[in-house]
């Protein structure tokens, strides 16, 4: 019996660890304020792999945000989880939400520099996270989906951008010639509040110089691609989420292969 116990605990001490979905806290600063995300990972490899920034919903960093982030990343990126709102600020309904969103669409250079600061912790995980810096991205939700979008309209040179029922209203367009990062943007085509904005979203990319495909699913409304999302005119459509997804990984896909 004794060699046995042995044999089995020489068997198990030789055994490799198994792989771990990794979400590990990271903070940062823009100016005087401070923000919380997280840099998630599957750790099955040291191997470095491309990097995506992702910008959750109105409700900002959320469990079900961090869920999202482990959904994506897989075993093929690192993910990096923004905080727009600054640390210890977590709405816990809709009207705190709301409230949040009120006090930055107004403001576009505000968003653009926090979200700038957040793509610099992001390449600041390289070492610490098996981050390749020279292949990142960003995709983002509703109000996630504006936030990398005025990313792109800073100037921000990334491998690409995708959005998902993101809003594309901006205070601040983007100045001709500005955009250099090509975009994915996913919309649904029954969002009654992105409707009247989507021929001047296509407008100022143009004249941005944008690299830009725009994708209509038909029957969806704001929300589409949230699992959580049960709501009249914010709901989740498995059909358009599949869809999108297959989409969003198609482009990052193509965009981190090319070299430009």
């Amino acid at each position: 019996m004794r060699r046995l116990l042995l044999a089995f605990g020489l068997l198990f001490a030789a055994a490799p660890a198994f792989a771990a979905m990794q979400a590990k806290p990271v903070e940062w600063t823009q100016g005087k304020d401070r923000f919380s995300g997280y840099v998630v990972y599957d750790d099955v490899s040291t191997a470095q792999r491309p990097g995506l920034l992702m910008v959750p919903d109105w409700y900002g960093v959320t469990a079900a945000a961090l869920d999202k982030a482990k959904q994506q990343a897989g075993r093929d990126y690192v993910v990096f989880v923004v905080d727009m709102y600054g640390t210890g600020v977590r709405p816990a309904d809709d009207k705190q939400a709301l409230a949040q969103v009120q006090g930055l669409y107004p403001k576009p250079e505000l968003m653009r520099a926090r979200m700038q600061a957040a793509l610099n912790a992001f390449k600041a995980q390289a070492g610490k996270a098996p981050l390749d810096v020279a292949r990142i991205g960003a995709f983002g939700f509703c109000f996630g989906g504006s936030s990398v979008l005025e990313l792109a309209r800073s100037g921000a040179q990334l491998a690409g951008i995708a959005t998902f029922h993101g809003g594309l209203h901006t205070e601040s367009p983007a100045a001709p010639g500005s955009v250099k990062t090509p975009l994915l943007v996913l919309n649904g085509a029954d969002d009654e509040g992105q409707k009247a904005a989507i021929v001047p979203f296509e407008e100022e990319m143009d004249k941005a110089g944008a690299d830009w495909q725009f994708v209509n699913f038909s029957g969806a409304v704001h929300c589409f691609a949230l699992e959580t999302a049960n709501k009249p005119g914010c709901k989740y459509d498995p059909r358009a989420a599949k869809r999108a997804y297959a989409m969003m990984h198609a482009f990052f896909a193509e965009r981190f292969a090319t070299r430009e």
